[in-house]
């Protein structure tokens, strides 16, 4: 639930307001109005007014939150909203002025009212969105006004559109017939002036009218920004959704009027001082309204849950919610003989229990709700649509739902919480009654097909998605001002390299100096004091760029959907709460955010996909595909959780591409720990994360040195020695409280809320609690109150331990199956990045390095995804770009059925006919296509698909369009390529194709083939002849120039004290020789244009690919030598980056023989240290290995501090082995980062 601010109160003295706001907008919207709901609400009780309306252009998405903020701080609150209205809102029409729309104010008199705009709203939204606004029409309005006060609204609206270019007869029948339909009293004609030419020769003429028709009047000002000298920034806003620049012609608010603010009571009446009514009618309004929208308690959310209908020997109550029970017991009771060999008196009296809980609380429904989805992804029947469907993974669990035995038995999870010691009370307690919240893990290949079906079985009104709001947030805040105010793209970056990486820093702190929250801190300060000076921009431009972006940022910028979040209905959404329709996708979300809409009355659901199970998906249908046909078929759920092999490859940290446990610090971890058992693993997924992981130490030395091992009391070591007397989970905190206090697991839990949020009154309270039970279980006060002290931290930092169980199962069986099925476990992760163009190539790398082969494509051995077996992995159809998904289908399928492909004319003949049938969606017409066009033949050849059918590529592709032309003539029966061969006989037949065959090219050429298409080699590496001189010669690659560029920048850091704005081109550090072939050559004169030529272009090296950069000098005796796509050695030095966004380049001074390149020496050891290294005591263990053991090498400590990072050299005592098995030695000590010898 969002927090809502209380302000201070009208200064003392200050009369409360006879007037009242009823045109208002937010930032809500988008990118027109720069008004914070906060800073409405405040400038309002500052003014002493004692309401105010929102009424924001065509959405709804603010008024909830506006509604509760208004309450907070004792003004009424009048929820509206300025709709956009057309003759007929479902045609694309223009009104009968020329107009794309009118503008209608309404306001909700009540809950009435609230629902009717709720409605109002979704339809126009999901409807009615033309012109690229939503909009609704009269015929609506006549179905859906009860409850809501309208206003005529601005110079957009009809009223005032009609008396500009129609007669005021006309203008008379407008308004009576807005009047009959709203009442006399709901409907009012709004007056405004900001100056503008038109609303001076329009509101005589409007008072004129009202005073005729008895209709009231009333004032507004159309609110879009909150004090006058805001203009420029709502115009700067107005600009990004533009794209204008600021400076340049564009749609301003009245030419350069700044009369579009939040104006005082005073202000007001100066402007129409005759028709004091007007006013009056403000307050009248205000006291006609009367909304508080009904918020849901969680007693009250269970009859809102959604229902579907249950088999029909469960329909025996009146009372749908005693059928629901029934029902969930008959599945528990099921679950509990499958899921247990034998029911012990433990497990029927846990079921018991939480079944007690779950059907007091009423949550049988959501159980329900959850079970049926989950039930529909495991079964093979789609029992709504009534037709086949595939099996589709889901998660074992995920958060603390694996703690319900309800939940296992029912096969919502699939981790048995005796198993694991897992407690329901941390998932659903009794104590402290909520919704239950069970977030599912899903195959993220069918995550649609799962809401589709929650779409089929409640309707499709009932479900939707929820709205998100992107923000100009601070880096974002300065590329859009900076855009729109024509700053130089390099001073936005350099800029926007100043902001704190901290996800919660503002445009201020980097103007403030650093602190512990921010310790990066003020890097805008010497910027602030010399802005020419330090990055070329001249102080005007830049305070005027700063003081724009600080009055917009964090302001709403666009919509978007939640990831996950889903809700759904007991009737359709807008009857609790209004909807939109996604830009992007079309899809339908609900208005509120996630964090406020379930008291609405919508309960939400996270549909959360999941690549890790698709992942096991790929792997186990590929272990299947080559299986013994007498073997059963695999799933490596059913494999052993104690596999000695899998914990072998654990405790050498062998952990790349493993789920969870594929970062290099993990990897270094498992091998200090050298994991036994499925439990460790779970220990260690919980501790690896910011907190926790200071006491991984301790948890590894109490492994290996259990007399180090302290528990805060003998008593609690039951609970702690699983984890080395680490608390590591919240559930050991739970018990602890329980053991130590008296705590029930309900009020534990509350415990652990009130120490993780640590606010000092609450803690207190709850520690007093806590030290009152210690005493009474025989404690002394002492004890209890240092217990207590130990348990904060932990709870704060402590991991949900059903969670962390869940995910590490997942873990293990990634890893089993990368353990036992390498080339299945790779080929899957591979299939996994088939849309990631640096996926693919970097899961290739690794599968070399794993010593599988990783085989090109083979039109008979490819399939639509890579595949796997024995020691191979071969390359996916759909992972050439231009293959479609239907053009692989076709060619498998087609194998399949017929047998593999003979030749390349026996694949065309085969492939090139085959049609798919699609419908068009407008007229229902059957469309016929050829899935194998020339493009998928292409594309086959230059990766060398048909290599193995004995032709080479250059004959393939000179002869392709003309055999696919026969292919064609000879399916339609055509006489081009016949031959009569029977003289006079009617029989005809084609004579055979014959090719014009070519000469095969050179192994490079079919390389660079296969990089263009496949993006990397497959058949070999333009490299391979250079292979021992780069190991024995070569000292910078692509995978450490990130390491060398660090070095640099510790130069950098060390030699200047500049704010770190230094010229383009410095070259910092050691000289380094690279050897690669280059690319994407680019030449440019320098100084726009005008400057000596350049160069930059890529190498491309075993690892990858690294920046090159030719400066003028070097290039100017450089270029004649130099030509893309040959291999070349050069000298240099590493370049850091400018920008954080930017990688580092390699600076050539010269190109080098390759053939008489120096063996490099060993002469140094470099030892990378953890961030969170902070004293000299820290590093204890690496000291005492230093100090054991020596070599002939020096050793370089690399250090990262606030102020930078440097390289110490340790004393000239200290010296090592350069052997690789030092070097992992060194990589396994605590604190260490990273290891290299150079």
């Amino acid at each position: 639930m969002a927090d809502y601010h209380k302000f201070d109160p009208a200064p003392e003295g200050t009369p409360v307001a006879q007037f009242v706001h009823l045109h208002v907008h937010s930032d809500y919207s988008l990118l027109d109005s720069c008004c914070k709901l906060d800073q409405l609400v405040a400038k309002a009780k500052r003014l002493n007014m004692p309401a105010l309306a929102l009424t924001d252009h065509g959405n709804m998405f603010g008024v909830l939150n506006f509604e509760k903020l208004c309450h907070v701080n004792g003004i009424n609150p009048i929820v509206g909203c300025e709709f956009y209205v057309g003759d007929d809102h479902l045609k694309q029409e223009r009104t009968k002025y020329g107009k794309k729309n009118y503008h209608l104010i309404l306001l909700c008199e009540n809950e009435t009212g609230y629902k009717n705009m709720s409605w109002l709203c979704s339809d126009a939204n999901t409807e009615g969105q033309y012109f690229g606004k939503p909009r609704i029409d009269f015929e609506m309005l006549k179905k859906r006004h009860e409850g809501l006060i309208c206003l005529s609204a601005c110079i957009a609206g009809e009223l005032p559109q009609t008396l500009m270019n129609d007669s005021e007869e006309a203008a008379e029948e407008l308004i009576k017939k807005y009047r009959d339909l709203f009442g006399p009293d709901h409907y009012y004609i709004e007056l405004q002036d900001h100056g503008l030419p038109e609303q001076k020769e329009l509101n005589p003429k409007l008072i004129k009218l009202a005073r005729k028709l008895n209709v009231p009047l009333v004032v507004t000002n159309d609110i879009h920004y909150i004090e006058r000298e805001d203009a420029e920034a709502q115009d700067a806003l107005r600009c990004i959704g533009f794209k204008k620049l600021l400076n340049e012609p564009h749609q301003t608010m009245g030419e350069g009027r700044t009369e579009w603010y939040f104006k005082t009571e005073e202000e007001m009446r100066i402007l129409f001082p005759d028709v004091p009514d007007a006013y009056e009618n403000t307050l009248k309004i205000a006291n006609m309204c009367n909304l508080t929208i009904h918020q849901y308690s969680t007693p009250e959310l269970k009859a809102c849950l959604p229902r579907f209908e249950l088999p029909k020997e469960f329909q025996r109550h009146e009372d749908y919610t005693q059928n629901q029970d029934d029902y969930v017991r008959f599945l528990v009771e099921k679950g509990l003989r499958k899921r247990y060999k034998e029911i012990t008196p433990k497990i029927r009296a846990r079921a018991e229990y939480e079944l007690g809980i779950i059907f007091k609380m009423g949550f049988s429904g959501y159980f329900l709700i959850v079970w049926e989805f989950i039930n529909w992804s495991k079964s093979t029947w789609d029992n709504v649509n009534n037709k086949p469907k595939p099996y589709i993974p889901i998660g074992p669990g995920r958060g603390s739902g694996a703690g319900s035995i309800v939940a296992y038995t029912m096969t919502i999870t699939d981790i048995d919480p005796f198993r694991y010691n897992l407690l329901f009370e941390r998932f659903l307690n009794p104590e402290r009654v909520s919704m239950p919240d069970f977030d599912i893990d899903m195959d993220f290949d069918y995550r649609q097909d799962i809401i589709q079906h929650t779409r089929d079985l409640y309707g499709d009104p009932q479900v939707g998605h929820i709205v998100t709001f992107g923000t100009l947030k601070p880096k974002n805040c300065l590329a859009d001002v900076g855009r729109i105010l024509n700053i130089p793209l390099g001073i936005v970056a350099k800029v926007k390299e100043c902001i704190p990486d901290s996800p919660k820093a503002k445009l201020k702190n980097a103007f403030e100096a650093p602190t512990e929250k921010f310790p990066d801190g003020g890097k805008l300060i010497p910027v602030a004091e010399d802005p020419e000076g330090t990055i070329g921009l001249d102080r005007e431009r830049f305070e005027r760029w700063i003081a724009l972006c600080k009055k917009l940022e964090g302001m709403n910028r666009n919509t978007g959907l939640h990831a996950s979040g889903m809700v759904i209905g007991l009737t359709a959404l807008p009857d609790w709460a209004p909807v939109f329709k996604d830009p992007k996708t079309g899809e339908v979300g609900v208005q509120y955010t996630m964090d406020i809409i379930e008291p609405c009355g919508l309960v939400k659901f996270d549909y959360l996909g999941l690549k890790t199970l698709s992942l096991i998906r790929y792997a186990e249908d590929i272990i299947n595909r080559h299986k013994k046909p007498e073997d059963k078929i695999f799933s490596v759920a059913e494999q052993s959780e104690t596999d000695s092999e899998t914990f072998d490859m654990f405790c050498k940290g062998d952990s790349v591409a493993v789920f969870q446990f594929e970062s290099p610090g993990m990897q270094k971890i498992l091998r200090q720990v050298g994991p036994r058992c499925i439990e460790e693993l779970v220990a260690l997924n919980a501790l690896y994360r910011p907190g926790p992981m200071d006491y991984i130490p301790q948890y590894i030395d109490g492994k290996w040195k259990p007399e180090t091992i302290h528990y805060p009391d003998p008593c609690l070591e039951s609970l702690l020695k699983e984890t080395y007397g680490v608390m590591v989970y919240q559930e050991q905190v739970m018990q602890v409280s329980q053991k130590i206090a008296g705590f029930s697991l309900g009020g534990a839990d509350m415990l652990r809320r009130a120490m993780g949020k640590k606010k000092p009154e609450v803690l207190m309270g709850k520690k007093k609690e806590f030290i009152e039970g210690a005493l009474k279980q025989g404690f002394t006060e002492q004890h209890a109150a240092d217990i207590f002290e130990i348990m904060v931290p932990f709870a704060g930092y402590g991991f949900n331990k059903s969670h962390a169980a869940a995910y590490t199962v997942l873990a293990y069986r990634t890893g089993f199956l990368k353990c036992h099925f390498p080339a299945a476990f790779m080929a899957a992760n591979l299939t996994n990045e088939l849309t990631s163009t640096d996926g693919v190539p970097q899961y290739i790398a690794e599968a070399k390095r794993m010593g599988l082969k990783v085989d090109p494509p083979d039109i008979n051995k490819s399939y639509e995804v890579f595949d796997g077996f024995e020691d191979h992995v071969i390359f996916a159809f759909r992972g050439m770009k231009g293959m479609g998904e239907a053009a692989a289908a076709a060619i498998v399928e087609e194998r399949n059925a017929n047998g593999p492909y003979t030749s390349f004319m026996n694949f065309l003949e085969r492939c090139i006919p085959l049609q798919t049938i699609t419908k068009d969606e407008e007229t229902g017409r059957e469309l016929k296509k050829s899935p194998v066009n020339s493009k998928a033949v292409e594309v086959c050849i230059r990766t060398g698909a048909f290599d193995s059918l004995g032709q080479n590529r250059p004959t393939l592709l000179a002869n392709m369009e003309r055999a696919i032309k026969y292919v064609i003539a000879k399916n339609t029966g055509s006489d081009s390529g016949q031959g009569d061969l029977f003289g006079d006989t009617d029989e005809k037949t084609f004579e055979d194709f014959v090719f014009d065959e070519l000469p095969d090219i050179p192994l490079m050429e079919k390389l660079n083939m296969e990089q263009e298409v496949i993006g990397c080699f497959l058949s070999g590496h333009p490299l391979d002849d250079y292979k021992k001189i780069i190991d024995n010669c070569v000292t910078l690659t692509s995978a450490n120039i990130k390491r060398a560029s660090d070095e640099a920048a510790a130069e950098k850091a060390a030699s200047t004290s500049s704010g770190g704005f230094q010229r383009r081109g410095a070259s910092y550090g050691k000289s380094y020789t690279v050897l690669g072939m280059l690319t994407d050559v680019h030449s440019f004169n320098t100084k726009k244009g005008a400057g000596p030529e350049m160069c930059f272009a890529k190498l491309q090296d075993y690892d990858g690919t690294m920046d090159l950069a030719f400066f003028p000098k070097t290039w100017e005796s450089l270029k004649p030598k130099i030509q893309g796509g040959k291999i070349y050695a050069f000298k240099g030095k590493v370049n850091p980056p400018r920008t954080e966004d930017d990688s580092p380049t390699f600076g050539i001074d010269s190109i080098e023989d390759i053939n008489q390149l120096k063996a490099k020496s060993i002469q140094s050891v470099h030892i990378e240290l953890e961030d969170s290294f902070s004293k000299e005591m820290d590093i204890s263990l690496i000291k005492d290995f230093l100090f054991g053991t020596s070599g002939n090498c020096s050793v370089y400590f690399h250090i990262k501090t606030i102020s930078g990072p440097y390289i110490i050299k340790a004393s000239s005592g200290i010296s090592l082995s350069s052997d690789e098995e030092t070097l992992q030695n060194l990589r396994n000590l605590p604190l260490v980062k990273q290891v290299w010898a150079e």
